[in-house]
């Protein structure tokens, strides 16, 4: 650890010289991604592919899981796993991954008011096959809406390479939500995506705070080669970086607490919160930023500048 008195911040890890190390792990993790989309794509919810879905209240009985299996299957789905929730255990909520008849649905209906009494009640949603091409290709529209919009508000705030970079890191950090789902298996529906977009909204303010430093400490020290720029850029994350980790760290906070206690509608939610939120705090100072020092070193001499320092 070393104390810059230039900037007036502690340095206690050099995070330009290790660069290279960052950037390379975030292309491997980007072509394990891709690579797991293109072999086994994601496992889309009901929202995103034609299925029926069922929420059955028990109006204060409670279930188990098992006997909603064992009911399931006196219905003739073996193959389909129920979700218990609720305070008691009193609400099954059932994904189909085929559109279900009405007589269907009553005849689930009936096994459970054979065995539970009368009150029991269903609220049952179905997603036809052009319905979910339609939410899917929304949602598409909807991701690269948000980054153009992000670029230009950043380009006209900053510069054209703060707003390049500042796009690459968020996209990755959506990515990476999507990558993690797709490696490991995780149900993508319509709160997951509300997850993504909620990930790119705190990505943005990360790295916007940093950016905005850096275009500060460029404002009062003069730049003349590679080496004056990653000190600057180093001291810039240093002194952005308590705001940074307490920002990330009240979210992520309350994002676990859902997540271990939170019902299981919205579990995957929050472990995409989780995921979103640790990966933009990690763009923010390993590749956005980076990445503009990587832009700005090629950026080539302004002549005014060359004859000015020439003539001095």
């Amino acid at each position: 650890m070393n104390y810059n008195t230039k900037y007036q911040t502690k340095i206690r890890f050099d995070f330009v010289r290790n660069r290279n190390k960052f950037f390379a792990f975030s292309i491997a993790l980007t072509i394990a991604g891709i690579l797991s989309l293109l072999i086994f794509n994601l496992n889309y919810g009901v929202d995103f592919k034609a299925g029926t879905n069922m929420d059955i209240s028990l109006s204060g009985s409670s279930i188990t899981q098992d006997e909603a299996k064992q009911l399931l299957a006196e219905a003739g789905y073996e193959d389909v796993t129920p979700t218990v929730g609720g305070n008691r255990g009193e609400r099954v909520t059932v994904r189909f991954e085929t559109v279900l008849e009405q007589s269907e649905t009553n005849h689930i209906m009936k096994l459970f008011k054979d065995k539970y009494g009368e009150d029991v009640s269903s609220e049952i949603n179905i997603v036809s096959p052009d319905m979910a091409r339609e939410l899917g290709i929304k949602t598409i529209f909807a991701i690269i809406i948000a980054s153009v919009a992000i670029m230009l508000y950043v380009m006209l705030r900053f510069e054209w390479r703060m707003a390049l970079a500042m796009n690459i890191a968020i996209l990755y950090d959506a990515f990476v939500v999507v990558a993690i789902f797709s490696i490991f298996r995780l149900q993508v529906d319509l709160p997951f995506i509300a997850a993504v977009l909620t990930t790119i909204g705190y990505s943005i303010n990360d790295k916007i705070v940093i950016f905005d430093r850096i275009r500060e400490n460029m404002r009062f020290n003069k730049v003349k080669n590679f080496d004056q720029l990653a000190e600057l850029v180093n001291a810039s994350i240093w002194q952005t970086m308590a705001r940074n980790i307490y920002t990330v760290l009240t979210v992520v906070i309350v994002a676990v607490c859902l997540f271990l206690f939170g019902s299981e509608s919205i579990k995957l939610f929050s472990l995409a919160k989780i995921i979103g939120l640790l990966s933009g705090a990690y763009s923010t100072i390993c590749i956005a930023s980076q990445l503009w020092l990587v832009m700005k070193n090629k950026q080539k001499p302004n002549k005014q500048a060359v004859k000015a320092q020439s003539a001095s």
